[in-house]
């Protein structure tokens, strides 16, 4: 059975962003029907276009012909979910958005523009991961060697753009088979922006921004990569008060933290008066010994590591094969690809990919009208939540960052999320700040004799358990899916793992440091230089995402058919599908990007260059003219890249950011700032759209953190997020629960459950 394999969907929107939903809707069994203009979707012979695009149909409607809008009209009237970029593009067909949803009022309308609704700061409106990143804050805040703007060669907001509009459709579905009606579902951009890079904007808004010239390895001297004595190179994943001390002790460095600048903890090796000196002290003690002799000491006491390999042979690693992440097909343009495969995991309901993409109008005449959605009944009223996840109830014993987050995501849809953590308190909870925010905590100790009672109690009152634990944990401490399944037959159990329970590393431990390493992301950031350390955590971060999509998809099948499943990701399916486009291989496909050190653009019209007051970045690889035009260059200078880097570098090198922009966009040339954190979040139109949320901290500052990341017309949940004390809500839960007072004293007092106060509201050192 497929998860959503009734699901009726029209795409219109193209690119790499609205084609990503429409791919996983495919993956779980939907009917996506994907509509294009005679032109075709312009990415279309660009390399991921194959992926983003598999198991679609193609119909080809000239906007202009009213035969073809009255057969798109027909369809909308049939389907589930209409895919669209903005108004404008609804407009180019003759369909309002407000009238869609007034005619067929079970419809979800995604909605997924390029910046913010109604409003792009670049010319052409073009959907740019790399105006975006410069303009949103996301280059300035990259781990560089210089202390200037980096971009990546990674189009990662598109794909988390995809990713996380996917996770909101799904859940408008869920809300829907209890409300009986549709809704506007909006995730701009920015929305992506605010959740990909979510710990970069959790700062003290009035604070300097952090300097970036820490170095390509990033701010943390044991969560980082390093060179070994041979001359390769891995990656630690020594993250957290126990495995920095224990990496510290395997290198011979155990004493360091007697070092008076440490003040006796090693979580201040993070301050930026100690980063040098302590990077440099590691950097020494690993170049003692060969890479192999470090991995085999870290594996040995299991901390997390990896060798860093190039991008072009993962997707022949043998564990990605090993996770269905490598399939292979045939297509109508391409001949045979080979291309990431689903990269999550339900146990009932499997994704799979259906087939190619299509060729251009290769299904035209031939998708018969869909049946008619049915109608409310004429008095029925369109039900008013907080969110459309609310009712819902999630119990996460996930700790460090991709399960808390992922957490924190489902909350901000209305979830009621529970933060299991030990008594003690997730080790991670104060650097992962933002990821925690959302939740209530209970601090239990799940191996004490008593807890498991206690736990399995709320069990039966949840609908989701997530667990970030190593295969094998859960069923040890009788929390796996077939112990839970036996209290609670409708539970939806989702583990996260790096590279999953079978195969040649299967209940291995890993991190994101070490996938950004093995899966070849490090390598293709630092070019023929050093591997580049990503400051995004992408890999938990996305991971987040994918673990928020695979929980939807199977709250949805519970929903029609009342039966729960096992679900998992992994580490692995992320990094590989974050690489969608720049993995993929078919005969005679460009060469994928690969950067270096201070990362600025791969071409004359296509990077950033410095202004008199900071960075911009233009995006326009095809329209030399119009950029001689606008900064008044003479068009021969530019034939040459060497020469035209230097010619617009001495162009934009005596204009101000504001005016550099102003005349490139008005000449149609896609521009943007290179803006730093502290000056998005003053930007008033984003202050308007709800980007952050600030409030005071209890030192005498304050905390800003991403305010609303989607927006749904009838189910919108609004609130600050905040993340919980240790135990804050232990006895609430438990009372929830059904546990009488007297036993959650004995819990309390015979040290099973701990009980705390709210977390204090301080910001730690920023360990990225």
């Amino acid at each position: 059975m497929d998860a959503l394999g009734d699901i009726r969907v029209i795409e219109l929107a193209t690119g790499v962003a609205g084609p990503i939903v429409g791919m996983f809707c495919a993956d779980f069994g939907a009917d996506v029907v994907k509509v294009e203009t005679p032109g075709g979707d312009p990415e279309r012979d660009r390399p991921g276009f194959p992926m983003w695009n598999r198991g679609k149909r193609s119909v080809v409607i000239d906007p202009g012909s009213a035969d073809g809008r009255a057969w798109l009209r027909n369809r909308i009237g049939g389907a589930d979910m209409l895919i669209v970029r903005g108004d404008d593009e609804l407009a180019a067909f003759g369909l309002d958005a407000m009238a869609l949803l007034a005619e067929h009022p079970r419809l979800i309308l995604l909605e997924m523009p390029v910046y913010l609704p109604g409003h792009v700061p670049w010319a052409g409106g073009v959907e740019s991961a790399a105006l975006l990143g410069a303009y949103g804050g996301q280059f300035a805040r990259q781990s560089s060697v210089s202390g200037e703007p980096v971009e990546s060669v990674y189009q990662t907001l598109l794909y988390a753009h995809g990713l996380w509009a996917s996770v909101c459709a799904v859940a408008a579905l869920i809300e829907r088979e209890g409300s009986g009606f549709g809704q506007r579902v909006t995730v701009s951009g920015i929305n992506a922006l605010q959740q990909l890079t979510m710990i970069s904007l959790v700062v003290d808004p009035n604070a300097p921004d952090p300097s970036t010239a820490v170095g390509g390895a990033g701010r943390h001297p044991t969560y980082s990569r390093m060179i070994a004595g041979d001359g390769k190179w891995f990656t630690s994943g020594a993250l957290g008060p126990r495995f920095e001390a224990m990496f510290m002790e395997v290198i011979g460095l155990g004493s360091i933290v007697e070092d008076e600048r440490l003040g006796g903890s090693l979580s201040n090796m993070v301050a930026p008066e100690n980063i040098g000196w302590v990077q440099k002290a590691v950097e020494e003690a690993v170049l003692k010994q060969p890479r192999q002799y470090w991995l085999d000491r870290l594996d040995a006491v299991g901390i997390p590591s990896g060798p860093i390999d190039e991008r072009d042979g993962w997707l022949d690693h043998p564990q990605v094969a090993a996770m269905g992440m490598r399939v292979e097909l045939t297509d109508p343009d391409r001949g045979t690809v080979v291309m990431p495969g689903v990269p999550i995991n339900l146990t009932a309901t499997p994704g799979a990919v259906r087939g190619p993409a299509p060729a251009l109008g290769e299904h035209n005449g031939k998708v018969a009208p869909w049946p008619a959605q049915p109608r409310p009944a004429a008095d029925a009223r369109p039900l008013m939540r907080s969110g459309p996840l609310s009712g819902i109830r999630v119990v996460n014993s996930g700790p460090f960052l991709a399960s808390p987050y992922a957490g924190c995501l489902l909350s901000a849809l209305g979830a009621d999320v529970i933060k299991v953590e030990p008594r003690e308190g997730d080790p991670f909870r104060k650097p992962a700040y933002g990821a925690n925010r959302g939740m209530r905590s209970i601090a239990i100790d799940l191996k004490h004799p008593d807890s498991i009672r206690a736990f399995h109690k709320i069990i039966e009152g949840a609908d989701v358990f997530i667990d970030g634990l190593r295969p094998g944990v859960t069923k040890s401490l009788g929390i796996d899916y077939d112990s839970l399944k036996a209290i609670n037959a409708g539970i939806v159990t989702m583990s996260l793992s790096a590279f999953g329970q079978t195969g040649p590393l299967g209940g291995r431990g890993g991190v994101d440091m070490v996938l950004q390493g093995m899966a070849g992301m490090m390598a293709a950031e630092g070019g023929d230089g050093e591997p580049i350390v990503n400051t995004i955590s992408v890999c938990d971060i996305s991971t987040a995402s994918m673990s928020s999509l695979t929980i939807a998809l199977a709250l949805f099948h519970r929903l029609r058919t009342g039966e729960g499943q096992r679900t998992w990701d992994t580490l692995l399916g992320t990094a590989t599908y974050l690489q969608s486009a720049e993995i993929i291989r078919f005969e005679g496909r460009p060469p994928a990007i690969v950067g270096g050190v201070d990362f600025q653009g791969d071409g004359a019209f296509n990077r950033m260059y410095r202004a008199a007051d900071g960075w911009v970045r233009i995006a326009a690889p095809d329209t030399p003219a119009k950029i001689a035009s606008a900064l008044e260059i003479p068009e021969e200078r530019l034939a040459d890249k060497d020469g035209a880097i230097a010619a617009i570098g001495a162009a934009i090198a005596n204009l101000n950011r504001e005016e550099a922009t102003r005349r490139l966009n008005r000449a149609g040339v896609p521009s943007a700032s290179v803006r730093k954190v502290t000056e998005v979040l003053r930007d008033p139109r984003l202050g308007e759209a709800g980007f952050a949320h600030v409030y005071p901290s209890d030192n005498g500052g304050f905390i800003a953190t991403p305010g609303r990341i989607a927006s749904f017309s009838r189910t919108e949940w609004r609130g600050v997020l905040k993340p919980p004390g240790i135990g804050e809500h232990s006895v609430r839960i438990l009372e929830d629960a059904g546990i009488d007072p007297a036993t959650i004293d004995q819990l309390i007092e015979r040290r099973a459950v701990a009980v705390g106060g709210p977390m204090p509201q301080i910001l730690p050192h920023a360990y990225r």
